[in-house]
């Protein structure tokens, strides 16, 4: 069996630095992530609620003038 290496301290301290970097970066988005997707669902439902206005407000246009 080959015998640990010796790591420098500073190596070891820019590893772990980047590790525990990167797990606070993912925890940030992780707690972001719920109040993204709520606005992203709200803005399609706002989409969704125009799109059928738009086609009650087609539909009693066209019986409108279809009565007339």
């Amino acid at each position: 069996m080959v015998p640990p290496v010796q790591v420098s301290a500073l190596i070891k301290l820019g590893r772990y630095s980047a590790l525990l970097l990167s797990v606070a970066y993912r925890e940030s988005q992780a707690l972001q992530l719920p109040e993204t997707q709520a606005e992203e669902e709200r803005k399609i439902a706002a989409e969704e609620e125009k799109k059928q206005d738009e086609l009650k407000r087609i539909e009693i246009t066209d019986e409108e003038s279809i009565l007339k």
